[in-house]
């Protein structure tokens, strides 16, 4: 993992490169007469000739996606290198006045990789495929662990984490030191599933368990700890075990990237199943049934949840209906699925979407399988730009170094050679995974519907975090800033406070956007 920048004294020329995976930023672009880059805009932002003019394209994108995508910055002007390239300046082009950067160059790219390795499958056997997938994860967490300073595991008692954690524990002489968040939400807690985890593996293991208060304590730091309007609600507990973490070790192994490589999030399941059956009816009747369902309050919808055996029923229903309006094939329905906000150019005034890769098609990789176009599209755009970045900045704001087992390239490699079949199996994700976890902690243990880690977003925000909200989302407020069209943000947290809809999501890239406004 790296953001590096290289100046060749004979060929005078300045190099920037970033990692294969996107674990580590590097921003960079011209201001004026000066090129400026670094690995944190706040570095850009201390030079005088720094403009700090809003990119309302980049910030149309944001509420889209709750992240601005590589390659743009939420300032006009900056780029983001995109993961896996470099560019090559020479000093005659840092001479003088120059406003155009150039090209990134690829030296890696994820997509490439997916699209040999489906064309290239692994040969053997299920098991082969899991004695080969064994050797090649626990060789990447050895030589991760490899360090000078005390170090230790994020478990959150999932999948991936306890098989980064069972596998630092497998390598290790001593109890691996593990740290793990909990909440008093039961919808939301995983802490006694981790705790008995680390028990079986004979971890030493702390963990620190996260109210509303201690999220509301928080969020004056986000836009300094994010730089730009960052959404992912995780962010909170995410720094918070970080800085739990930090008190006790400086570098921490976490299992992200196994979602990605694996099949693990819950739409690589059900997309293709819904629209099987969606994809049966006219679109005017689709777009009736979804119309009707949403009309009825989640709360009222939320009440059949234990007759129909689904947790939060009206929210999923109102979810899906929100999704399936409009769309006409399954990629509709991935995009959807992944946006937040669905008219942007509604929302931000002024704000035309940029080219991005999400709109650009014919850009996609080229694989045959709906299920392997979401995979490599997460790994190029929600990996990078949105799990990584969390993980990276709260970590880095509390100088803890943090690494990333599943994302070493030839594991990746390996990983998109596995036929589909070993890693979605009988309506579950990380088949393969589940199985070499089995080799080292019981199933009883770990498996459980896959939960995610979230925050109890929707209740905070109808309680404790209400105020702060309320002020942020006012509408005179809104208007004077004049960015944002009001109209729609004011309905969505009107119907959410009143249960008619829970737009937590939705309605914490506003504030977001709204307290890093504030900072600037």
């Amino acid at each position: 993992m790296f953001g590096m920048a290289l100046w060749d004294k004979e060929e005078g020329a300045l190099y920037l490169a970033r990692d294969r995976l996107g674990e580590k930023p590097l921003y960079y672009g011209w201001q004026g007469d000066t090129f400026l880059f670094g690995s944190e805009l706040k570095a850009l932002k201390a030079h005088p000739d720094f403009k700090g003019d809003i990119d309302r394209g980049a910030l149309a994108l944001f509420f889209r996606h709750n992240y601005v995508p590589a390659p743009y910055s939420i300032y006009r002007g900056i780029k983001k290198l995109p993961a896996g390239t470099y560019i090559k300046l020479l000093a005659s082009r840092l001479q003088g006045k120059k406003s155009e950067s150039p090209e990134p160059i690829k030296y890696w790219s994820l997509a490439d990789v997916a699209e040999q390795g489906v064309q290239n499958p692994f040969q053997g056997s299920e098991a082969d495929a899991l004695n080969a997938l064994d050797l090649k994860l626990s060789n990447s967490v050895k030589a991760q662990m490899l360090s000078d300073v005390p170090l230790g595991g994020l478990l959150s008692g999932g999948i991936d984490s306890s098989t980064i954690c069972a596998l630092m524990q497998a390598s290790s002489n001593q109890s691996v030191n593990t740290f793990t968040i909990g909440f008093d939400e039961k919808h939301y807690d995983e802490a006694s599933h981790a705790r008995a985890i680390a028990r079986h593996l004979g971890t030493q293991h702390t963990e620190l368990y996260v109210s509303a208060d201690d999220a509301l304590d928080l969020l004056p730091q986000m836009p300094s700890m994010y730089d730009e309007p960052f959404a992912d609600s995780s962010q909170l507990p995410t720094h918070l075990v970080m800085k739990m973490a930090r008190q006790h070790v400086t570098v921490a192994l976490s299992g992200d990237g196994a979602d990605e490589l694996f099949g693990g999030y819950n739409r690589y399941r059900y997309a293709p199943r819904v629209w099987r059956h969606a994809a049966k009816l006219p679109q005017f009747m689709r777009n009736a049934f979804c119309s009707s369902v949403t009309a009825i309050p989640a709360s009222t919808l939320n009440r059949l949840s234990p007759v129909v055996g689904l947790s939060q029923a009206g929210d999923k229903v109102h979810k899906l209906g929100q999704r399936l309006q409009g769309v006409n094939s399954i990629d509709d329905f991935y995009v959807a699925l992944i946006s937040e906000w669905s008219n942007v150019e509604g929302l931000v005034l002024d704000g035309q979407l940029p080219s991005n890769l999400i709109d650009s098609r014919e850009q996609w990789p080229d694989l045959s399988n709906p299920v392997d176009r979401m995979m490599a599209l997460d790994g190029l755009t929600y990996l990078p730009d949105d799990i990584l970045v969390k993980v990276d900045r709260a970590a880095m704001a509390v100088s803890l170094e943090t690494r990333a087992p599943f994302l070493d390239h030839e594991l990746v490699e390996f990983a998109w050679q596995l036929p589909l079949k070993y890693k979605i199996h009988k309506g579950q994700g990380k088949h393969l995974l589940r199985c070499l976890l089995n080799r080292y902690i019981p199933s009883e243990l770990t498996e459980r519907p896959k939960m995610g880690f979230s925050i109890p977003l929707d209740t905070w925000l109808r309680g404790p975090l209400r105020d702060w909200a309320e002020d942020l989302l006012a509408e005179e407020r809104l208007d004077r800033e004049g960015y944002l069209n009001s109209a729609p943000i004011r309905r969505a947290w009107c119907a959410h406070k009143q249960g008619k809809a829970n737009y937590g999501y939705r309605l914490w890239s506003i504030l977001m956007f709204q307290s890093w406004l504030e900072e600037q």
